[in-house]
């Protein structure tokens, strides 16, 4: 899939969609409830149109990220990026200590090895590869990352620590109930939504994006359209979207946009506390999800 940009004016006013207090849609959430009502878990739900429209499902409630949190780095990369402070063509050296389990490839190289931060976030999102997300948190740092995030105004979102490393000392108190991170689903939706948009400034600085700009969010767009894990939010959709997923044992995770005809749609969808554990596309969490979404896609079609 390739990215196409929206069109200034579309994503200026799109900017103002996820903080903004905005028309909610009363019959879509009463679909997207009794949807949601018998899968099996609890779930945390956000959705937005470029028209203002939204529609949410306890989307206030702090929620395990998962791999989503993966987001906020790549949101921290392309601020550094823009400060001139790092380089999509910034060498990382993988040593033979840095390979951890779970989802990726990386860890399957030959160490020590060499590669750009491009290439880590590339896979990062694209298949959600740990090591490489613990490479590129080594080069940003955890701090400047949550710094970051507080910096966006997000009170209830949290990098506690990298992946399947243990917690650094002083992290806030319930970083055990979460894990990897917290967040809440409209506060995800504003992160991706910032990245669809090229909205690198400070909150509420609307100048518009750079030529350089555009081209470094391009290339963040591209690859979350990229991203392998299709179950979730694209599954039962014909539009472009671009997703980052996150899953657990007992949690499956999708926030993502959706380049409808009629304009972009924000959807962060979170199920957790999840009876089915399965790891496989059908997961009755991953098909809420998609099923969530396509609801959403029709009822805003």
């Amino acid at each position: 899939m390739r990215y196409t940009s929206i069109p200034l004016a579309l994503a200026l006013s799109f900017l103002t969609v996820v903080p903004a207090v905005a028309a909610r849609d009363a019959a879509l959430e009463t679909k997207l409830r009794a949807a949601a009502a018998a899968y099996g878990g609890k779930v945390a739900f956000y959705a937005a149109a470029s028209d203002g429209r939204t529609a949410e499902l306890n989307a206030d409630t702090p929620v395990p990220t998962a791999s989503v949190i993966k987001l906020t780095v790549l949101f921290e990369a392309l601020k550094e990026i823009q400060a001139g402070r790092v380089s999509l063509h910034d060498t990382l050296t993988m040593t033979p200590q840095d390979p951890v389990p779970g989802s990726g490839v990386l860890r399957l190289f030959d160490a020590p090895l060499k590669i750009t931060l491009k290439d880590a976030l590339t896979m990062m999102v694209t298949v959600s590869d740990n090591t490489a997300t613990n490479l590129v948190i080594d080069r940003l740092g955890i701090q400047n990352i949550d710094n970051r995030i507080q910096w966006l105004g997000l009170h209830d979102t949290w990098l506690y620590k990298k992946v399947f490393k243990p917690a650094p000392p002083g992290v806030p108190a319930d970083q055990p109930t979460f894990g990897l991170g917290k967040t809440t689903a409209r506060e995800m939706a504003s992160v991706i939504q910032r990245i669809a948009t090229c909205a690198l400034n400070a909150p509420g600085d609307t100048t518009p994006p750079s030529a350089s700009d555009r081209a470094l969010c391009d290339t963040a767009v591209e690859m979350l359209k990229n991203q392998t894990d299709r179950d979730g939010i694209p599954r039962y959709l014909g539009e472009d979207v671009a997703n980052k997923t996150g899953s657990l044992d007992e949690v499956r995770n999708d926030v993502g946009v959706v380049y409808a005809k009629n304009g972009p749609i924000v959807i962060s969808a979170f199920t957790y506390d999840n009876a089915d554990k399965s790891w496989t596309p059908d997961n009755r969490g991953t098909l809420l999800i998609a099923r969530l979404a396509k609801i959403v896609d029709d009822a805003w079609k």
